[in-house]
């Protein structure tokens, strides 16, 4: 950059000389925010503003850059390899990822590639790429790369762990994406596997202000009753003896509460009671609920119940084990 184009990255940033990387990254990423062409649409002001904070924090990220900026102020970029304006020997590079790690060294506290994404509550991981080529192809000045290249991604992901009440209800979300707080509604009826976008917030590729979209992964955790079966929601209803064999009314618990369910006389453990629409959020409104019944003893019986199972085993006529003892037989 010659004489005539110096810029004070460090005023351009509202920085005093000698702040540190940690510094410089956190007045980018502010000012990014603030002059970001998605925030100010057709803003010529807002954009040259952009730039000229992406072209600071260039020099400034990279240690071998801002060494010799700083000793050689205006004409830094006459006493080694060229800067962004200087001349670049692009044939060197074979992809966009060469060109933008050698470019912006460890932009985003990492080495090459787009700004990264903060924790968020309830389980947060991400991944994320910078895949190679410039918009419509080639790097600045139509000098054409080495091979051919794939259209710049700029997208993300992440993934998020809900609990089955969330789930269920649907909830809202804060999440830390490149220190800007942003809120997800996440409607109800989710699974395992349902995918969210966030329109806008993924990965910013420097210097354009081009922002790519966030894919939230969701996951349910395990739930000690519920599950679900495709859109069935699946729970076990313990049953005591008399239950199974005389049947009645029992209360059960569904997901909005308790109710009241017949169960008709001689159900064995294994069979299943259908409660219609008590079930999951689906599109249509609500999925069936699925109670699969078995026995459950008590750890001991008292003295008057020992007496009564006695007098049964007294009375009983049937066999269980008739059918089973004759195709047992080998």
């Amino acid at each position: 950059m010659g004489a005539s184009g110096y810029r004070d990255y460090f005023k351009v940033l509202g920085l005093e000389r000698g702040a540190d990387a940690d510094a410089v990254k956190r007045a980018f990423r502010k000012l990014a925010r603030q002059y970001h062409p998605d925030v100010n649409p057709n803003n010529k002001e807002a954009e040259a503003k952009f730039k000229e904070i992406s072209e600071a924090y260039e020099v400034l990220s990279d240690p071998d850059k801002r060494r010799r900026y700083e000793q050689f102020g205006q004409y830094w970029s006459q006493t080694g390899s060229a800067g962004v304006s200087g001349d670049v020997d692009f044939g060197r590079y074979g992809n966009f990822d060469d060109f933008i790690n050698d470019l912006l060294g460890r932009f985003g506290g990492g080495g090459g590639g787009a700004a990264g994404f903060g924790g968020a509550p309830g389980g947060f991981g991400f991944s994320s790429g910078f895949p190679g080529g410039f918009p419509g192809g080639g790097f600045p000045g139509g000098a054409a790369g080495a091979g051919a290249r794939a259209p710049l991604n700029l997208d993300a992901e992440a993934s998020i762990s809900l609990s089955f009440a969330d789930a269920f209800r649907g909830c809202e979300r804060t999440l830390a994406v490149n220190e800007e707080r942003v809120q997800v509604r996440i409607p109800p009826g989710v699974k395992t596997g349902s995918r969210l976008r966030l329109k806008g917030k993924g990965n910013l590729q420097p210097g354009t202000g081009r922002r790519g979209d966030l894919y939230l992964n969701l996951k349910l955790l395990d739930h000690p009753v519920w599950s679900l079966d495709g859109d069935l929601l699946r729970a076990e209803l313990p049953l005591s003896l008399d239950e199974l064999a005389l049947g009645g009314e029992v209360r059960v618990a569904t997901p909005d509460g308790e109710a009241t369910v017949q169960v008709p006389a001689g159900m064995e453990p294994g069979r299943s009671l259908r409660l219609k629409g008590k079930g999951w959020p689906i599109k249509e409104g609500r999925g069936d609920l699925l109670l699969s019944l078995s026995l459950r003893l008590p750890p001991s019986f008292s003295e008057a119940e020992r007496q009564l199972l006695e007098q049964l085993r007294a009375e009983r006529r049937v066999d269980p084990r008739a059918d089973w003892m004759e195709q047992a037989r080998l």
